[in-house]
């Protein structure tokens, strides 16, 4: 099956969470409407599988002419801060998504979960249980051995509705007494043996202030929260596939306004990549990186900094799609997406990264010739941008060698090569210092060769430049993947940290680019002719430092990396 996307005049392929929409709105239910939900915690910054969720999710509702929600799961305010929802927010609108009508929170339910609580205990469905956490521990049971009930567990409705009261009063402390369902302790199905809905936390809350002391266990918020938003379709990743039974108990012994449908599908699994957020929160707070939007990150806010696009983005959660089967994907397919949708819309530039200064003797001294390059080659409509040009320059010192072979096409002693948009230039001369490390070149140009070959010769190479006099001073950041293995925290014998890649950065600063970079925003990408794709970095530019982020290589290095090593 597959969708007709009217707009785009293109066929996409349906996956099964579609298929099953498709079905409920040939059968009219949920009245004919899809409403679905984005619901992380507040308790880290998002990265790239959530960005998978929130496509789905969102794109769901749009393509079936629904609504999304943005509710912040919020019953664990010990890990909880506001910084985290402004983050997440910022992340879900830069993707390009909208939610219906203002962000909510799970917090602001807490009075209804807790009648909702009292409505189960009224039921003989609930009770306070007294057992230390130890000893709970013990009466759950295995895998393989069923658990016990508690010596709590046959309590009088009076004495729950009592203590629960009490435990709402703040009468007892942290860990006295919990609340939990009464369903069934010998359940193949752990999360059945009667679960904790309400526990004693004595935190003050982002949002409810002191007013609770008592927190909804998140699989007891979760499934009523759908409820009263009257969400149709709760999407959620394969690690709640068990917990749905239990969803389902909840929903089905309480009056709640509707049935919602969980639906499970496979997280995201990147190599070369770690995105736990414990772990993640554990590289930022022992300072291994920048902060949560550290450009190494594999978090949304970092990967927006590094120069990331959201239709990048978006384009790989649609590439890799939705299934039931996990699955590991290689991190080469979003650095495909987004050298694809960069080399589209990214203007060129040029910059030169290690200088070395070029002297073209036979240049007239004092002369500045404006020459022009197009602001990118596949598309003449961009038009063109103009280059200063003059006696002086800078080439990359990796651009010349003393001597060579016929493989390197770029300047050497006594040969030509072509600057790019602008002259053939051929080294006379070396300059070295007192180590005997090259600080110059003395070349000559020939004047007839603008925008035309020689005469009688063949140039082969290409190479870029900037003038001396106008080009620009900045930092470049070059940017790598924040491990070297492709599996980091796969390794019971290791930490994950044992896999830091040591060269995911390196900070090169006496770069010097051509002049019209002065005025780039961190929103904008640009391709450094042969070198990659770069962006201003957003954190430097607010206080007036000029420092670019390498986003992506032109190609895939990592490719002929991991081919050697397996040869």
């Amino acid at each position: 099956m597959a969708t007709n996307d009217t707009e785009n005049n293109v066929v996409k392929p349906t996956n099964f969470i579609q298929q099953i929409v498709d079905r409920d709105l040939a059968a009219n239910k949920n009245d004919g409407q899809v409403q679905t939900r984005f619901p992380p915690e507040p308790n880290g910054y998002l990265h790239i599988g959530h960005a998978k969720s929130i496509c789905l999710n969102f794109g769901l509702a749009e393509r079936n002419g629904g609504a999304c929600n943005l509710r912040f799961d919020d019953t664990n305010p010990e890990k909880e801060e506001q910084e985290y929802i402004e983050s997440i927010k910022q992340d879900v609108e830069w993707l390009g998504f909208q939610w219906q009508g203002e962000a909510r929170f799970a917090s602001s339910y807490f009075d209804q979960f807790y009648q909702y609580a009292i409505d189960l205990i009224k039921a003989g469905k609930a009770y306070v249980c007294s057992l230390s956490a130890d000893d709970a521990r013990a009466y759950r049971g295995t895998l393989t051995e069923p658990g016990r009930n508690s010596p709590y567990r046959e309590r009088s409705i009076e004495e729950n509705l009592a203590l629960f009261e009490q435990m709402k009063q703040g009468e007892f402390d942290e860990g006295a007494h919990v609340l939990r369902a009464k369903i069934d302790m010998a359940s193949p199905n752990m999360n059945l043996r009667d679960p904790i809905i309400y526990r004693i936390r004595k935190v003050e809350h982002h949002q409810t202030g002191d007013k609770w002391c008592i927190y909804p266990m998140y699989d007891f918020a979760h499934g009523i929260s759908d409820a009263i938003e009257g969400i149709t379709h709760s999407i959620c990743t394969l690690e709640f596939e068990d917990h749905r039974p239990l969803y389902d108990w909840f929903l089905d012994y309480l009056d709640v306004p509707c049935h919602p449908q969980q639906i499970e599908f496979a997280r995201l699994n990147l190599n070369y990549t770690v995105t736990s957020k414990r772990k993640l929160k554990q590289l930022v707070d022992e300072q291994i990186v920048d902060g949560w939007d550290d450009p190494r990150m594999p978090t949304i806010a970092g990967m927006r900094r590094r120069g990331y696009t959201p239709t990048a983005v978006r384009n790989f959660c649609d590439a890799i799609g939705v299934t039931r089967s996990d699955g590991v994907v290689d991190v080469a397919m979003l650095e495909h997406a987004l050298r694809d949708d960069l080399n589209q819309h990214a203007p060129r530039a040029m910059a030169v990264l290690r200088p070395l200064k070029v002297v073209i003797e036979n240049y007239p001294e004092g002369q500045v010739e404006m020459l022009k390059a197009p602001v990118h080659p596949q598309d003449e409509s961009r038009g063109t941008r103009e280059l200063p040009f003059a006696r002086e320059i800078y080439i990359d010192q990796e651009d010349f060698k003393e001597q060579a072979n016929k493989k390197f096409k770029r300047l050497v002693l006594g040969k030509e090569v072509r600057l790019r948009n602008a002259y053939v230039v051929r080294c006379d001369e070396v300059i070295k210092d007192e180590a005997g490390d090259i600080v110059e070149l003395r070349c000559s140009y020939d004047a007839e060769t603008l925008g035309k070959d020689p005469e009688g010769r063949k140039v082969k190479g290409v190479i870029h430049w900037v003038t001396v006099e106008h080009s620009i001073p900045a930092e470049v950041r070059l940017y790598d993947r924040l491990f070297n293995d492709p599996n980091p925290d796969g390794h019971k014998e290791a930490d994950f940290k044992d896999f830091l890649n040591p060269e995911s950065l390196t900070v090169l600063e006496n770069c010097r680019l051509e002049p019209g970079l002065a005025t780039a925003s961190p929103q904008q990408a640009y391709q450094f002719e042969r070198e990659g794709y770069f962006c201003l970095d957003s954190k430097a530019a607010k206080s007036g430092q000029r420092v670019f982020n390498r986003t992506v290589t032109l190609r895939d290095s990592w490719a002929k990396i991991e081919k050697s090593s397996e040869s």
